[in-house]
C-alpha cells in the first residue's frame, strides 16, 4: 500500500521535534549538529530569534492578498535586491524550481521581441541542478531527473564539466542563453574557475547571448560574498536565487537586467503565492544581515577555519577523505568509501551532512554557526570517518 505522503523521498531515519542555532533536537531528546541547514536554507541557523520576531510580527498583520495589489513588503525586499546587486528588476518565487521556469521563458521572451523568435537554445553543464520542474530537468539534463518524463522541453545542450573550451565554443549568436551554477552543489561542490565566467560573460557580450547564473545554492552569502559570482568580478543578465534567502521560509526570486526583462510585461508570468509579505518580511531582514560587509567577512573567516579542520581530517584518515572543494560555508569532503557510508556514520555520531554528485559530502552549516560547534562538528566527522575507515 503507498504511503500517505507520495514515496519520492528516501528519507534518513530520522524525525526532529524542534530545532535552535545550528542543532536539532528529536522528540526524546537526542540532539544533532546540523551541517546541512536545510541544504543551505537556513542560512541564519533554526529558528534564529531575529527572523522569528519579524516573522510573527507580520503574521500579526498580514499574510496573503496576491498580486493584484501592490505587496509593501515585495517592494521593500525588491529595493534592498536592486540596490545590493546588478540586477534592475525582481520577481519573487516560492522556490528555486520556479524562478528556473521564468528565467527560460525571460530569455527566450527577450529574444523573440528581439525579431529572433527561432533563437530558444540553451547552453547547460554536465552535472547541473536546476530544479524538479519539467523545464528545470531539460536543463539539467542528468538521466536521473529526466528518465520516464519525456518527452522534454527542447532546446537544451549540455557541455562536459571541465571542457572550457568547448563550452565557449558553444556559445554563438543562435544561442539564447548559457544557464551555469558559478558553484556546483547537487553537482557535487564543483566550482567553475573565475577566468571562465569572465570568458563567458565576454563571449555571451560578442554574440548578444544572455547569461543566467543559477546562485540558489551558491547564492546569499553562503562563499563568504553576497553572490558567488562576485569573486569573478562579473555579472549576469538574469540570476536565480532561492534557499537562503527566506532563511527557512519559503521564498524564491529571479532578477535581471532592465534589458534582459525587457519582454515581461503585464500578463506574461504570474504567481499567487510569489512575493506574499509573510515571505518578504523575513527576506528582507535577511538581506539586511547577509549583506552586511562584517557578516560576510566573517562567512570568509568561519569558511577558513572548517576548511583547515577539513584538511587535517583528510590527512588524518586518506583512506576515507580525497580532497575538499568549495569556498567559505559551502564546502565538500570527496570521498574514497560510498560518501553514504560516511552520512551514516554522522548520524550514529550526531551529526546531520548531505550527500551531493562526484561521491561527495556536502557542509552547508548555518553562516552564523560560532566557532564552538564549528570544532564540535570536525571532532564528530572524525569520529565517523574513524567508524568506516577500511580495514
Amino acid at each position: 500500500m503507498i504511503a500517505a505522503v507520495l514515496p519520492t523521498y528516501n528519507r534518513a531515519p530520522l524525525a526532529f521535534a524542534r530545532g535552535e542555532g545550528s542543532w536539532l533536537f528529536t522528540e526524546d531528546g537526542q540532539r544533532y549538529l546540523d551541517l546541512g541547514s536545510g541544504i543551505a536554507v537556513n542560512a541564519l541557523g533554526h529558528c534564529p530569534p531575529e527572523l522569528v520576531e519579524v516573522l510573527t510580527r507580520q503574521a500579526g498583520r498580514l499574510w496573503h492578498v496576491s498580486n493584484v495589489y501592490t505587496i509593501l513588503e515585495q517592494e521593500a525586499l525588491a529595493e534592498r535586491l536592486v540596490a545590493h546587486t546588478f540586477a534592475d528588476t525582481v520577481f519573487f518565487t516560492n522556490s528555486g524550481t520556479e524562478t528556473a521556469e521564468l528565467a527560460i521563458k525571460m530569455a527566450r521572451k527577450y529574444h523573440s521581441d528581439n525579431g529572433q523568435p527561432g533563437r530558444i537554445a540553451f547552453v547547460a553543464l554536465e552535472g547541473a541542478f536546476h530544479g524538479r520542474s519539467t523545464g528545470a530537468i531539460a536543463a539539467a539534463g542528468s538521466e536521473k531527473m529526466v528518465k520516464g518524463f519525456g518527452p522534454l522541453m527542447p532546446g537544451f545542450s549540455h557541455l562536459p564539466w571541465g571542457d572550457w573550451e568547448a563550452l565557449l565554443a558553444a556559445v554563438t549568436d543562435e544561442i539564447c542563453a548559457v544557464i551555469v551554477e558559478p558553484i556546483q552543489g547537487e553537482g557535487g561542490i564543483r566550482p567553475v574557475p573565475d577566468q571562465v565566467l569572465r570568458d563567458l560573460r565576454a563571449k555571451c557580450d560578442a554574440t548578444g547571448t544572455l547569461l543566467i547564473f543559477d546562485e540558489v545554492q551558491c547564492g546569499m552569502g553562503r562563499t563568504g560574498r553576497l553572490f558567488a559570482h562576485e569573486w569573478a568580478n562579473v555579472a549576469p543578465d538574469i540570476m536565480m536565487v532561492a534557499k537562503g534567502i527566506g532563511g527557512g521560509f519559503p521564498l524564491g526570486a529571479l532578477l535581471a537586467t532592465e534589458r534582459a526583462a525587457s519582454g515581461m510585461t503585464a500578463g506574461t508570468h504570474g504567481s499567487t503565492y510569489g512575493g506574499n509579505p509573510l515571505g518578504c518580511a523575513v527576506g528582507a531582514r535577511v538581506v539586511d544581515i547577509v549583506s552586511d560587509p562584517a557578516f560576510l567577512a566573517e562567512v570568509g573567516r568561519k569558511g577558513a577555519l572548517l576548511r583547515q579542520g577539513l584538511e587535517g581530517l583528510v590527512a588524518a584518515h586518506p583512506k576515507v577523505f580525497e580532497q575538499v572543494r568549495g569556498e567559505g560555508l559551502m564546502l565538500g569532503l570527496k570521498c574514497r568509501i560510498p560518501n553514504t557510508d560516511l552520512v551514516r556514520a554522522g548520524y550514529a555520531a550526531g551529526l546531520l551532512t548531505v550527500g551531493a554528485a562526484d561521491n561527495m559530502v556536502r557542509l552547508l552549516p548555518a553562516l552564523n554557526i560560532p566557532d564552538e560547534d564549528i570544532a564540535e562538528a570536525l571532532r564528530r566527522l572524525d569520529q565517523a570517518a574513524t567508524a568506516v575507515t577500511p580495514t
